[in-house]
């Protein structure tokens, strides 16, 4: 690390010598992700190769390069450039950023049903590199990719709720069912307009706490936004969540962590919920066995939101992957999460955690851990484990990230 003596990553960290080694074996494992086009989703192997996780993902990239952002390390500052510029040169026509490109700049990728958060992520990490590493900056250069790629979401937004629409399984959670408006991906929306000035953004953020919070509330003065919400006022169980998402007549009440863990930090929930927000996730203890996994309770085969695909390589049944598997790197949100609420014993204990799993087979980091067991599963190497650690830790020490 070549930072100077005021980086919060080079203070000495009183979490202990396990978090600061984390620290250093994050660094590293980003900087052996990196490719002269940006940084690789996990490190090479022929297992990563044959699942292409050996791409720049713009989701993944595009959190990773927070971190790197941060780094004061100029090879990752570098880095973090290079994956938004490679990702802006394949945008396509309409403005969309693509899922991924390989690491020499071919074969973009826009998924099955599309990547919404693909976009999102990119334009987060773009303001992200001005604020704090503007030596770096990419404004000038990207700013026609900027205005195309929030033309292509304006037009994927509702014209009276002005939040995101989508298909099932088109954000992170590619094998969920999750789809019209996903709360995950409206948090990421309220997040880019409040970066970029973007109109609407109050009304954005007053529609989403009706829509995916519509428990203790007064009734929406929009009839069909009413009987969006009326099916799950009837029904559903866990109310001090808020929703994973809402379609017509259908909604998900599984507990989607990451979702409300961005709806606490992009400011989405008022103080109040914010806290009952957290109070709720404790509850269900989605720290264990590593933190965190990623919903309350997972969908069971049977149930009306099980899909066929979501049996995809046997992968996301019960307690696996998307449905409830633990993620390190959403684990690193959970920390922030705690730091930004004021919960600082509570967010020291889960980064030490946080640092326990990613040293599991000697710093495998490995992509996510059976919900029950505890068993690392996935392809090692991943990258935004190493960012979002790197994160929290800095939220820990007291940065606040997520200032506008």
């Amino acid at each position: 690390m070549t930072g100077g003596s005021d980086s919060t990553l080079s203070r000495p960290s009183p979490a202990g010598s396990l978090v600061e080694e984390c620290a250093r074996e994050a660094e590293a494992l980003l900087r052996r992700n990196l490719t002269p086009h940006g940084v690789l989703a996990a490190t090479r192997s022929p297992r990563a190769e044959a699942r292409r996780y050996t791409r720049i993902f713009a989701r993944d990239a595009g959190i990773c390069a927070l971190a790197m952002a941060l780094s004061e390390d100029a090879a990752l500052v570098s880095g973090a450039r290079a994956s938004l510029l490679t990702l802006a040169r394949h945008q396509a026509d309409n403005g969309q950023i693509p899922k991924y490109v390989d690491p020499e700049g071919r074969e973009p990728d826009f998924w099955y049903v599309g990547c919404i958060d693909a976009t999102l992520w990119w334009l987060i990490a773009a303001d992200f590199l001005a604020r704090h590493a503007p030596e770096a900056s990419l404004s000038r250069e990207l700013a026609s990719h900027v205005d195309r790629a929030v033309t292509w979401l304006h037009a994927q937004e509702h014209p009276r709720l002005f939040l995101l629409q989508q298909n099932e399984a088109s954000d992170w959670a590619d094998i969920m069912p999750r789809s019209g408006f996903v709360l995950y991906t409206n948090a990421l929306w309220y997040r880019v307009k409040r970066l970029y000035d973007l109109p609407h953004a109050d009304t954005t953020r007053h529609h989403a706490n009706h829509l995916f919070h519509p428990f203790s509330r007064d009734l929406p003065e929009y009839r069909r936004l009413r009987l969006l919400t009326h099916y799950a006022r009837q029904r559903a169980r866990n109310r001090d969540l808020y929703l994973s998402f809402v379609n017509f007549s259908f909604f998900g009440d599984e507990g989607d962590v990451y979702g409300n863990l961005l709806a606490i930090l992009f400011g989405l929930a008022e103080p109040a919920q914010a806290q009952a927000v957290l109070g709720a996730l404790e509850r269900s203890q989605v720290h264990e066995p590593w933190p965190v996994r990623v919903t309350c309770e997972p969908i069971r085969q049977g149930d009306p939101l099980w899909r066929d695909y979501m049996a995809r390589h046997r992968q996301n049944f019960e307690h696996q992957y998307h449905n409830g598997g633990g993620w390190p790197y959403v684990g690193g949100f959970w920390v922030m999460a705690l730091a930004a609420l004021g919960r600082e014993e509570r967010a020291r204990q889960q980064l030490v955690r946080l640092a326990e799993a990613n040293r599991v087979n000697r710093w495998e980091f490995n992509e996510w851990f059976h919900g029950l067991s505890g068993e690392p599963c996935g392809m090692p190497g991943q990258s935004w484990n190493a960012a979002t650690f790197l994160l929290a830790r800095e939220a820990f020490a007291g940065r606040a990230l997520f200032e506008i």
